[in-house]
């Protein structure tokens, strides 16, 4: 029987777990943490809760346009909405703790053996794992990633926090200053905005979110700026500190901005330092990430990587295949490479922004022709009935073939929405052919198919 160690207990390790035992594998999880990892416990979970929270508080907040009126609400204003962040925080926690249980308990019952402690590796086929010394056939380094620290702006805990210490708050910020303007620092401005939090979102670029597709950062921007977010633009952070009653966020050209906390989004540095891994073979870029190929494996013989510690797409979901892919690839089982051109991504604001496939910028780059159509949101029927004015779907295709490239959906749900442009890019399908499919009426969706549709090809039979 093959014998797997997988370092790290996050989607690149859990997920490779499974497959693993479920192939015939013996399998021990060394994750000091829990099961889950930083991404259930402390990233992606406990954030897209709190972002949930915030998106039904802001509905409440936009029910008056529908004809819906509060208790208390006059003259078309809705009235007090309250949030009471202590009972926020605790389900948050209680929500991240459960998942964690879920994940314990199937990896339980497909026979994966749990070990609660730091891994380290001795050799490519040796593991420390707390006082145990685990020999392996196969070794998977899945130990993900920590926040970054900006050197003058140490998060305290208290008043500079980073996102894992949000939860731990017991009074909504009166002003909180997000330093960093990419997807996390998107995510958590927008949603401690629409908690009722005064927000000033420090952009060191010209725009927020710079590596995301412009249009959707554009209509987010103005979403943030119409519910009375300060976007600062071109204005790079360069120390944060304390004052007697809050921080005080300099810029590096001498301006200042003054507020309760700081939340500092400034990127992650891998978890790769201090557990053996450049002893053992395995090769790290300059950034400390791991160099893996596109089946995951290292330059040290029978070990592979997954997840954030690779750099490779900081996703769950890229995680999560990068670890299936290593024990496919380990045990001899046919294995696909990882293809990131059909990873479909979200970013969750309100409203979200679903992309997947090629993007507008390699388009406009001319490193891809590609025929493009966008529809605005505000002319789907249900979006109209729902009071949704923000968003839009635009598709890519082939200017021959119509093959759909990919496709961007700014939207409520926009995370749930891309799967179809996802699938029609992963099995190379046609503008014609998703054209042709039923789409409920009215939905959302049915933007999809009515880009499609703009798209067909003139004499193009299916």
């Amino acid at each position: 029987m093959t014998s797997i160690v997988i370092i790290g207990g996050g989607p690149g390790g859990y997920e490779a777990a499974l497959v693993a035992s479920q192939l015939g594998a013996h399998v021990t999880l060394v994750e000091q943490d829990g099961p889950g990892g930083a991404c259930v416990l402390t990233d992606c979970v406990p954030s897209k809760t709190l972002i949930a929270t915030s998106v039904r508080k802001q509905a409440l907040l936009d029910a008056a346009s529908l004809g819906v009126s509060f208790t208390g609400g006059t003259d078309g204003d809705v009235g007090s909405v309250g949030v009471d962040l202590p009972l926020v925080n605790k389900r948050v926690k209680e929500l991240a703790q459960a998942q964690s249980a879920d994940i314990s308990t199937r990896l339980e019952a497909e026979g994966v053996e749990i070990v609660r402690a730091r891994g380290r590796l001795v050799d490519p086929q040796v593991v420390r794992a707390g006082d145990r010394t685990i020999r392996a056939d196969m070794v998977l380094i899945a130990t993900g990633a920590t926040p970054r620290v900006l050197p003058g702006a140490e998060p305290d805990g208290e008043r500079i926090l980073n996102w894992r210490q949000l939860y731990d708050l017991q009074e909504l910020p009166e002003h909180l200053i997000v330093v960093g303007s990419g997807v996390t620092g998107a995510e958590f401005a927008g949603a401690y905005r629409s908690l009722g939090a005064e927000v000033t979102l420090v952009s060191s670029r010209d725009r927020m979110m710079p590596n995301e597709d412009a249009d959707g950062a554009e209509v987010l921007e103005e979403v943030y700026r119409r519910r009375g977010m300060n976007v600062m633009g071109r204005s790079r952070a360069a120390s944060v500190k304390r004052t007697a009653d809050g921080v005080v966020v300099t810029l590096e050209d001498g301006r200042t901005a003054e507020g309760s906390h700081a939340l500092m989004t400034v990127g992650m540095v891998p978890n790769t330092s201090g557990i053996g891994l450049e002893e053992a073979g395995v090769q790290l870029d300059r950034g400390g990430f791991i160099k893996v190929d596109k089946v995951s494996r290292t330059s040290a013989p029978n070990v592979y990587a997954a997840g954030d510690c690779t750099g490779v797409l900081m996703l769950a979901s890229v995680a999560a295949m990068q670890g299936r892919i290593a024990v496919w690839h380990a045990l001899g089982e046919a294995v696909q490479p990882l293809r990131l051109a059909t990873v479909a991504s979200n970013i969750f604001t309100d409203p979200e922004i679903a992309a997947v496939g090629v993007s507008q910028q390699s388009i406009e780059a001319g490193e891809i022709e590609a025929n493009v159509v966008k529809l605005p949101l505000a002319t789907n029927a249900r979006a109209k009935m729902q009071g949704f004015n923000d968003g839009f779907v635009k598709l890519f295709c082939r200017p021959h073939t119509g093959i759909v490239l990919g496709g961007v959906v700014v939207a409520p749900r926009a995370s749930e929405l891309i799967l179809a442009v996802s699938v029609a890019v992963q099995q190379r399908l046609t503008v014609d052919q998703l054209a042709h499919t039923f789409a409920v009426y009215p939905s959302l969706s049915g933007s999809v198919t009515e880009a499609a549709r703009r798209l067909m090809q003139p004499g193009v039979s299916i």
